[in-house]
């Protein structure tokens, strides 16, 4: 079972698209596939890029696809509920036990309200998703009406996420459009992620590093 069998899971996509809908619903920014895809591929690219064998790229590219999934039963714990879900999906998929708690682990611990890196997936999934900053993912299109998540994700023009040739860092590089949102807006909303990034870049044997703007601020 591959990454790519996941993606063409229509009961997969199917809870996906509604724990969507329901943050949509709440005024969040998006989570649908186009987030959990990213999440998925820059998880891969962490592994691959430090040498973990293909079947490991494999279940961290599996846990970025499905780690928002628990949105469909609340936002509030839903790195611990999309664990559950996940494990159930998993099993019934017949995914060796070994392989769903590799996957179950990184998924519960991804939310910076309770995750933690405990292991070089659950590391790679973090930093893979707390980098997703980008202006497309504002659904709301009058300008005006933004709040601070709205206004940080939309300034961001361009985002980059980059581990370095001899594998000792690991840089998000932001660009910044500050008439909509200065760089303190973005820690108001980001310094507790930036900080679990570190944390998993540590994990991971690399340094983190965010740059904004060409100026380095972590």
């Amino acid at each position: 079972m591959t990454y790519q069998d996941i993606k063409n899971n229509d009961e997969i996509n199917t809870y996906i698209c509604q724990a969507d809908q329901s943050l949509s619903a709440l005024g969040y920014t998006e989570h649908s596939f186009a987030h959990v895809t990213l999440v998925a591929e820059k998880a891969g690219y962490i592994l691959s890029t430090l040498g973990y064998p293909d079947r490991t790229v494999e279940l961290v590219m599996i846990a970025g696809y499905l780690h928002d999934i628990g949105n469909i039963v609340n936002r509030v714990e839903h790195s611990q509920s999309g664990a559950i879900i996940a494990f159930r999906i998993l099993e019934h998929l017949g995914f060796p036990p070994g392989e769903i708690g590799q996957i179950v682990t990184a998924i519960g611990n991804h939310d910076e309200g309770t995750g933690i890196p405990v292991s070089e997936l659950a590391a790679a999934l973090i930093l893979a998703d707390k980098s997703d900053v980008r202006r497309n993912r504002v659904r709301n299109q009058d300008v005006s009406a933004f709040d601070i998540h709205d206004r940080v994700n939309y300034s961001v023009t361009k985002s980059e996420l980059k581990i370095n040739e001899v594998h000792t860092l690991i840089k998000l590089k932001l660009s910044v459009d500050t008439h909509y949102s200065s760089v303190m807006d973005y820690f108001e909303i980001f310094l507790k992620r930036m900080v679990l990034c570190r944390k998993a870049a540590e994990k991971l044997g690399l340094q983190f590093k965010l740059m904004i703007n060409e100026q380095q601020l972590i």
